[in-house]
């Protein structure tokens, strides 16, 4: 099963009877889920359906769900709207007694705003009951289609990240070829420390710390085998089933604790030039992951 990414964008577009809507769902990089909705009035019910709807199908990003709503013109009734007319009339009244202004005519009075209403058929409780259905299944179709999108960001990602993973093991089998050689280059270096030690009449407790400080730092062994075994975890939880973005979010810290205190313990600087190389792949895929649902 592909992973599933984190962006996404979906139309839909819906009609019924008088009604026409579209639906656009889209979303962007999220620790958690987060959904947002934006819906025509009066129909505050599609909120909780866009919800539910977001929960059902992802676990993580921040959606946006938008519809818009349009109901078509209607031949209603059309009445004039006395008390407005009359307001207009009170006062325009003294600047017509004084001359100021010229008396109105009756299509200047019917084109002032307020004056003229036209009267839409209202919806029956069924009809709005079917139209409020037909947006929610709308709603349901975007977040599908968001899905769909988010996913084929997954699959773009996934060979992306398993180059990465590929590339992690290649450079931890090369750390463990240049840290064979490490011990033999230590403890050249602690015979020589030896060497002064005695020759400054070194106490025996001293030596002792010494070579336990370069047995110590000679040591890489646990890092290697936790960064091979972190390789097999995150090649699982790429070809593993439900959101895995939060969990290789935490590996990704993990390769990252291994790969610096492998750089601290090398003696060589080949072995020093692996570690720096893995840390920078591992920023890598720390970056990538980031998109991962």
């Amino acid at each position: 099963m592909s992973i599933s990414g984190m962006t996404g964008f979906a139309r839909v577009e819906g009609a019924h009877g008088a009604w026409t809507w579209a639906v656009e769902a889209r979303s962007v990089n999220g620790r958690n889920l987060e959904t947002r909705f934006r819906g025509p009035p009066g129909f505050e019910a599609l909120e909780r359906a866009a919800r539910e709807g977001a929960q059902a199908r992802f676990q993580r990003g921040q959606l946006t769900l938008n519809v818009q709503a349009k109901r078509a013109e209607t031949s209603g009734e059309t009445q004039v709207n006395i008390a407005t007319l009359e307001r207009y009339l009170t006062a325009g009244g003294p600047y017509v007694a004084t001359g100021m202004v010229a008396k109105p005519s009756l299509d200047g009075l019917l084109a002032l705003k307020g004056v003229i209403e036209a009267r839409e058929d209202e919806d029956d409780a069924e009809n709005r009951a079917a139209v409020e259905a037909g947006m929610a299944g709308s709603i349901g179709q975007a977040l599908d289609g968001l899905k769909t999108t988010r996913l084929e960001e997954g699959a773009a990602l996934d060979p992306v990240l398993n180059g990465l993973i590929d590339r992690i093991e290649a450079l931890t089998g090369q750390a463990e070829s240049e840290a064979a050689g490490q011990p033999a280059v230590l403890k050249d270096r602690f015979a020589r420390r030896m060497a002064e030690l005695v020759g400054e009449a070194a106490s025996e407790d001293r030596i002792v710390q010494e070579a336990a400080a370069q047995a110590v730092k000679a040591d890489v062994r646990e890092e290697l085998d936790r960064l091979a075994s972190h390789v097999v975890a995150a090649r699982a939880l790429l070809s593993g089933e439900g959101a895995s973005g939060r969990r290789l979010d935490f590996l990704s810290q993990e390769f990252m604790r291994e790969s610096n205190t492998l750089c601290s313990k090398s003696a060589l600087t080949a072995l020093t030039a692996i570690g720096l190389e893995l840390k920078a792949v591992i920023e890598q895929f720390r970056e990538q992951v980031q998109n991962v649902e």
